[in-house]
């Protein structure tokens, strides 16, 4: 059987350009936001090389429009969109399910992820590993898995932490260390 054609598109939210890749199996490929059409179209691309750009079917137009909403500060739920997931490991396919089940405004741990699959907290590298390769990011809400300690943990998007930690607090979870009460002396 000969490759999959994939197409993408390249479009602007509140927090920047994204980039969405399909084939007709479903969503393959999400770029988060970048500052440039440019340089989303470039990541998309190295990850998806050969993809086409067009304009998508009704599935991926309702995706962007979610998007665009989850990028201002809307609440979104994306475990309904099919993904085409088929270069990825089973294993890998298994936290991806797992992780789609974490609702907005939620976050759980590497290592809890890997207890709700059934495996001991070895299995959080794992985890984490996955998170790192995740190639639909937000879609997959790989940002709302945090390392042990509520500490916010790796994230290869452009930014980096401090993405992961902009796009929960479009959530309205504050991740970090708590908040120092006020020091009062009462003499």
């Amino acid at each position: 059987m000969g490759q999959t054609a994939h197409q993408y598109l390249i479009f602007e939210t509140a927090a920047g350009f994204c980039g969405i890749a399909w084939s007709e199996r479903g969503i393959t490929r999400f770029q988060l936001p970048t500052k440039s059409a440019d340089a989303t179209e470039r990541l998309l691309l190295r990850r998806q090389p050969g993809a086409e750009p067009t304009q998508p079917p009704p599935a991926v137009a309702e995706a962007v429009r979610e998007v665009k909403r989850y990028f201002e500060g809307n609440e979104t739920d994306f475990s309904g969109f099919e993904l085409d997931l088929e270069e990825q490991d089973a294993f890998f396919k298994e936290i991806y399910a797992a992780t789609r089940k974490i609702a907005w405004g939620q976050t759980t741990t590497y290592g809890a992820l890997a207890k709700a699959l059934g495996a001991g907290p070895e299995v959080a590298r794992d985890v984490g590993q996955a998170m790192a390769k995740n190639p639909v990011a937000l879609i997959i809400p790989c940002h709302r898995v945090l390392a042990a300690g509520g500490k916010v943990g790796g994230f290869s998007a452009p930014g980096g932490a401090s993405t992961k930690l902009r796009m929960l607090e479009l959530e309205g979870v504050h991740v970090g260390p708590p908040e120092q009460a006020q020091q009062s002396l009462g003499f």
